[in-house]
């Protein structure tokens, strides 16, 4: 009985991919530890050149292109971009650590780069997290924090691009894309950066309630 039991609980861990380490409710550097050091293989959203994972909970509220505006439960608003023209030219990451931020750390795991900054605004907390050749930006309180963060751990972690595809769509060949440059692997990225240009594009229907019903959130 007790061999099945064992038998059962590892068969469930790698059909479901489920994590075994336990994260801190608390601790923002353990648990991008934790979640960058670990193998992914969900995926939920499929698009062309790139798929990722959104945790449970998340939803979207829009998607343009290579960008989108997510929710949670909590009613915080993600910005992600995802830059494949960086990806595509194997852009370096240069950040380098900014010493008045409230929290600010180089990221290097599973040969990917990126950087986390976080600061504090208007009794908020401003955080530009770039991993994997994608962006996220959110304001967020600070009970909210480490939610967030682990959640912006969890997207972009997963993000797995199709070379073949990409190739098709922005190789050598193909110079019609897009010309925005939010030069997100750079040492001076700034508050001025994707959030800003998402913010100053809005249009009426991205101001509406947060509650609004047509928000698709997994339950």
């Amino acid at each position: 009985m007790k061999r099945l039991i064992v038998l059962l609980s590892i068969v469930t861990i790698l059909v479901t991919g489920c994590s075994i380490n336990r994260l801190d409710d608390k601790d923002i550097d353990s648990n991008i530890k934790t979640l960058m050091s670990e193998n992914n293989k969900l995926y939920n959203v499929h698009y062309e050149g790139y798929k990722y994972y959104l945790p449970k909970g998340i939803g979207f509220l829009d998607k343009d292109d290579y960008n989108a505006i997510l929710k949670d439960k909590n009613n915080n608003k993600y910005y992600l971009y995802v830059d494949v023209i960086s990806y595509y030219h194997e852009v370096e990451n240069d950040y380098e650590i900014n010493k008045n931020s409230y929290y600010s750390k180089r990221l290097d795991y599973k040969d990917k780069t990126g950087y986390i900054q976080i600061d504090e605004v208007d009794a908020e907390y401003f955080i530009q997290f770039v991993y994997n050749y994608a962006k996220m930006e959110a304001y967020v309180s600070k009970k909210d924090l480490v939610d967030v963060v682990t959640n912006m751990c969890f997207i972009l972690r997963s993000i797995s691009y199709n070379d073949v595809v990409l190739e098709s769509l922005i190789g050598e060949n193909k110079i019609n894309y897009k010309e925005e440059d939010y030069t997100l692997f750079k040492a001076d990225s700034s508050k001025e950066s994707f959030l800003d240009v998402v913010k100053k594009e809005e249009t009426e229907k991205y101001k509406k309630d947060l509650e609004d019903e047509k928000i698709n959130l997994n339950d």
